[in-house]
């Protein structure tokens, strides 16, 4: 199954399991609150397409809700609105075929480096067991909604899904985190609108949280 596929099969069980997050946030205290930078590309170690160039830098603040405990894993949900400001360009002219009304025009237009805004709401849902001492792993997966300001070759401006797997360590300091992961994530807007390739991603991210009492 390929990422493009994934908000089909993922957007029914992750909208199911945030509304019954949202419902027992509303009687859980909130643990801890943080921010996260991340940054992450198109073409990596995973992911190839020489058409184009994506490259994007994913600002997150972070409020973190204790759900459940099942023995040595805490099962946390997390809140994070985010800017994302993405560099576009399309590398490939001849993605646009001549048979799209102004072809020429279009392939003008788009090879040209753009800057791409993205502002979203995203739910996570934190799996997180202590390694040692002051060490804890973490993997996360989320799901959010958003707009995207700029129309591409791939992926139509207006309303949008963001998709997020990140694996990584938390470094504890007395009551505050330090945590460096890696991510991998997917904008599309499930063909709800007319251009939806969308965009595959990995990247690295970092994050500062601070306990609440």
């Amino acid at each position: 199954m390929s990422l493009n596929s994934l908000p089909k099969y993922l957007f029914i069980f992750f909208l199911f399991f945030s509304v019954l997050a949202i419902g027992q946030e509303k009687q859980k205290k909130l643990k801890k609150v943080g921010v996260l930078f991340n940054s992450a590309k198109q073409n990596n170690i995973l992911f190839s397409d020489h058409d184009y160039d994506y490259k994007t830098s994913v600002f997150k603040a972070q409020l973190f809700y204790n759900l459940e405990n099942w023995g040595e894993w805490d099962f946390n949900l997390i809140i994070q609105p985010q800017f994302q400001i993405a560099k576009h360009q399309l590398l490939n002219p001849y993605f646009i075929t001549s048979d799209e009304p102004n072809y020429l025009e279009l392939r003008e237009r788009l090879t040209k480096k753009r800057t791409i805004s993205l502002y979203a709401f995203e739910l996570g849902f934190q799996l997180k067991r202590q390694v040692t001492r002051n060490l804890f792993f973490e993997a996360n997966f989320g799901l959010g909604a958003g707009y995207i300001d700029v129309e591409t070759e791939r992926l139509s401006q207006g309303f949008t899904f963001i998709e997020n797997i990140s694996l990584g360590f938390a470094y504890s300091i007395k009551e505050s985190e330090i945590y460096f992961g890696s991510n991998l994530g997917h904008v599309s807007n499930l063909n709800l609108l007319p251009q939806n390739s969308g965009y595959n991603l990995l990247g690295f991210e970092i994050g500062y949280r601070i306990q609440i009492k």
